[in-house]
């Protein structure tokens, strides 16, 4: 498609010696002597060439009124009357460049063409940005089930506040896609989002990992280095497996969430910072209050928006959208012609415990695409090579947990089998079960049982 310019100037002859040029160069062309008239046809405009001296109008003003009309048009200020200060001037109100009369038609080409390449390269750059937002948009996180629909209602609440978000499932269920789309519909969208497996640092570089460390603070430290909190400045901190992090660290993490504070190690100087937390977990943090090894007080400063993903066993009207949500995209990198699964396929993944949620379900998925040789997905190209899809009746195969009970289940009968050999007695239950009578209270609630 041609590219249309639109020339402001109130001086006839000039105007349309810009006209016939850019026509002859193979632009489209409107044109105006006033502000005013350039106003009611800005919004179809790729690049304005415009006056600095006009009727009726400032340029300056006139630009000012362009960006709140059409924000992302290139706009080139000409003028007799050029400085530097005058340059400088029209390029802080949104300019992208600026043209010294008289000037050659050359010249005048070669600012059209540089700046139309500066607004293709923008332009670029915001599809880019809203390509990668939409990557972690709602849609994108497969969830048809009620659970799962619960939790994008909550995502739309707490992601334009800067509440702190805790995260709570299993292993494989989406946490990380859960705090990224929490970042990429915010505020911070366009800062940076840091990611700190608490898992992956040893315990005795942790501190400096996380806060930074000053020259000389320990043998090695030959230069000073900004830690994870510093690069998240103004962004999004994630921290991947909280329930691991060690006590002297939790206090440290705790004067951040309450002060927005902290000294590098090695540095008696406190730096300010603002960061958005957003914490995750496996395990279950309530336990590790009562045995003392996670912090009461840093547990409440983390749990102001809890999020408690669902396994994928307890969400399993998912497993046919997430199945072939992940042919759909595995399918072109793996060089599979598949493009569905059969029923018998499907029975089989809605047949399986999948321990390993839906990081399992995608291996899964991937791996048989990769043996498939149709152009469908069937029972016989579901791999799950040692993990087996429990049936009732099969004699044949060893479970480890009784025949169609998951773990969650198994445990709500040991307790309830307990309280029945107690006659009711909680104390004397917690005591069969190898527990404190609050870690006991703790789980009969999460039953539903009282306390």
């Amino acid at each position: 498609m041609k590219k249309r310019i639109l020339v402001v100037e109130d001086e006839e002859k000039l105007r349309r010696v810009i006209e016939l040029q850019l026509i002859s160069a193979g632009f489209d062309v409107d044109k105006a002597a006033m502000a005013e008239e350039g106003l009611k046809i800005v919004d179809r405009a790729d690049l304005v060439l415009s006056d600095l001296k006009l009727p009726n109008m400032d340029g300056l003003q006139f630009l000012s009124l362009i960006r709140r009309q059409n924000a992302h048009v290139p706009v080139v200020m000409m003028t007799a009357y050029g400085s530097v200060e005058t340059a400088v001037e029209a390029m802080k109100a949104g300019a992208t460049d600026f043209l010294l009369k008289p000037f050659s038609l050359d010249h005048l080409m070669q600012v059209v063409y540089k700046a139309l390449e500066v607004r293709a390269l923008r332009d670029e750059n915001r599809e880019l940005k809203e390509e990668l937002g939409r990557r972690y948009e709602f849609d994108n996180i497969i969830g048809r089930s009620p659970g799962m629909q619960e939790i994008f209602a909550v995502i739309e609440r707490v992601a334009p506040t800067r509440a702190t978000v805790l995260l709570a499932g299993e292993s494989g269920v989406g946490k990380d896609l859960i705090a990224r789309a929490i970042h990429f519909h915010s505020p911070r969208r366009d800062r940076p989002l840091v990611k700190i497996n608490c898992t992956a640092i040893p315990e005795n570089l942790m501190e400096s990992e996380l806060f930074g460390y000053e020259k000389g603070a320990f043998t090695g430290a030959n230069t000073s280095k900004p830690g994870k909190f510093e690069q998240a400045d103004t962004g999004t901190v994630f921290l991947d497996e909280i329930g691991d992090v060690p006590g002297a660290i939790q206090v440290k993490l705790l004067r951040i969430l309450q002060e927005r504070e902290f000294e590098r190690l090695g540095s008696n100087v406190t730096r300010h910072i603002d960061v958005r937390v957003i914490a995750a977990t496996n395990q279950d943090l309530r336990a590790a209050l009562e045995q003392g090894t996670f912090r009461e007080d840093l547990y409440y400063r983390l749990n102001v928006v809890p999020i408690d993903i669902p396994s994928l066993r307890e969400r399993k009207v998912d497993i046919p959208f997430l199945a072939n949500h992940f042919v759909r995209k595995l399918a072109p990198e793996t060089g599979c012609r598949a493009e569905s699964i059969t029923g018998a396929a499907m029975e089989k993944l809605m047949a399986y415990h999948w321990p390993g949620n839906v990081r399992e379900l995608e291996n899964v998925i991937e791996r048989s695409l990769v043996m498939c040789a149709g152009t469908e997905l069937d029972a016989a190209d579901i791999k799950m090579e040692s993990a087996r899809p429990r049936t009732q009746g099969s004699s044949d195969a060893p479970h480890f947990l009784p025949d169609g009970l998951t773990l969650d289940q198994y445990e709500q009968e040991i307790i309830r089998e307990a309280l029945r050999r107690a006659d009711g007695n909680k104390s004397q239950a917690a005591r069969l079960l190898g527990l404190t009578r609050n870690a006991l209270r703790y789980r009969l609630t999460q039953m539903g049982m009282e306390a």
